[in-house]
């Protein structure tokens, strides 16, 4: 632990040392010039190798933005607790970056939020109209852009896909992170359950720790099936949530498509690979050349697949319904 911290301490003495320079260099508005630094703050949960990361900066450098020529990124941004983002904003602050990448869901963008109101804030999160991030969709106003995923919607539509893939059943479980899951819309989740004679089980969660308890409580009261929300916690947790549901025998959905290609039983949602890699880089593209945050539309996926995972299906016990099987926009053997 102690050569982490230190390691951590000495990219953050790079990054900021890099800074340094790069704010010797002439800045420009509306197009790259030879000598311009552009300079990349992270606020991020999932580690810099993640592959939505590593999508997002490959598109960066085919756009012009190529780290070690005329672009800095932050490596001290990624794999951050909620904690340690509020912290590092404010060094981003300080070290005055062109734009704030904050990928890291809520927590992310509220640490940078309250970190800065003029620095450019690159959001990516589950709700951001519904959390009051931005003042519209359309005009976020503000310093805070970015792409929103429509979490409440796709909760309630991963719900209904599960509760069709499970015939004849009578209970299923809600796995929720606390921190982002708001009582109305888990209120909807439940009304929509009950309307098809289902009774829901909601097992909230605030902690990594608290996952474990909460899928076991839910498999010991009786569930058929769980529904994890929409989350940066939970899916940075999806290791240990994919093993556990293995374990256990509980079909589960996860809110990416990708999700099942790692060993989950069902993915439905927008993939998150392309997300970054069209969508944010543009975005982050456009941030660099000047455009302002509160003029540059928050913008939701129009992609969503099903994807279904039948190894999982044959080691959990599960009978895979032919009609989900031909739902689904993939099927992996």
């Amino acid at each position: 632990m102690q050569h982490l911290t230190e390691l951590n301490q000495l990219k953050r003495r790079s990054f900021f040392t890099l800074l340094g320079g790069a704010m010797a260099c002439p800045l420009v508005a509306r197009a790259q010039e030879p000598g311009r630094i552009y300079r990349l703050g992270c606020l991020n949960a999932s580690p810099r190798d993640a592959p939505h990361h590593v999508a997002l900066f490959d598109e960066l450098g085919r756009r012009g933005f190529n780290e070690g020529r005329n672009l800095v990124i932050d490596p001290a941004g990624f794999s951050l607790s909620p904690q340690r983002m509020e912290i590092h904003a404010a060094d981003l602050v300080k070290a005055r970056v062109d734009v704030i990448l904050a990928a890291g869901g809520d927590a992310a963008v509220r640490a940078a939020q309250r970190a800065t109101d003029n620095i450019p804030i690159l959001a990516f999160t589950d709700d951001m109209l519904g959390q009051g991030f931005v003042r519209s969709l359309a005009e976020p106003g503000g310093n805070t852009t970015g792409v929103t995923i429509l979490a409440s919607e796709l909760d309630g539509k991963r719900q209904e896909i599960l509760i069709d893939a499970i015939p004849g059943v009578r209970r299923i479980a809600t796995l929720a992170d606390s921190n982002v899951s708001r009582p109305a819309n888990l209120r909807a989740l439940e009304e929509a359950a009950r309307a098809r004679g289902i009774e829901l089980s909601i097992h909230a969660v605030a902690r990594q720790e608290e996952i474990g308890n909460a899928i076991e409580g839910a498999k010991a009261e009786g569930a058929q099936g769980l529904n994890v929300l929409a989350s940066a916690l939970l899916f940075n947790s999806r290791a240990f949530l994919l093993d556990r549901a293995l374990t256990l025998h509980l079909p589960a959905i996860y809110q990416w498509p990708g999700m099942a290609d790692e060993g989950g039983l069902i993915g439905y949602g927008p993939p998150i690979v392309s997300l970054f890699r069209e969508t944010l880089s543009r975005q982050l593209g456009k941030l660099f050349l000047g455009a302002q945050p509160a003029d540059l539309p928050v913008e939701q996926p129009t992609k969503f697949e099903l994807v279904l995972n039948l190894k999982t299906a044959k080691a959990i016990g599960f009978d895979v319904p032919a009609d989900l099987a031909l739902r689904a926009d993939r099927v992996i053997e």
